[in-house]
């Protein structure tokens, strides 16, 4: 009888194991599950600030500039270090 729940036990986790990794491959590809929110898990490009080379979100970012001419920085700092260059 243990061998036969020990058995069990090792073909449920093989089975988990086999779904996650199936379901990480699907999901790597682009599928979504019908039902899941379109735009939930959508990524967002990042701008390299000028300075000090961190990459931050551009609606966190501070600006400088505007249109074409438009830096993002990530902090005051290097806001302030930037203009000075110029």
């Amino acid at each position: 009888m243990g061998k036969l729940l020990l058995w069990a036990i090792l073909v449920y986790v093989l089975w988990r194991v086999g779904w996650r990794l199936l379901k990480g491959v699907f999901e790597g590809m682009g599928y979504q599950a019908p039902g899941t929110a379109a735009g939930s898990a959508r990524s967002v490009g990042l701008v390299k600030d000028p300075t000090c080379g961190t990459f931050v979100v551009p609606s966190k970012a501070l600006t400088s500039g505007s249109g074409a001419d438009m830096r993002f920085f990530c902090s005051e700092k290097c806001r302030t270090e930037y203009a000075a260059k110029r």
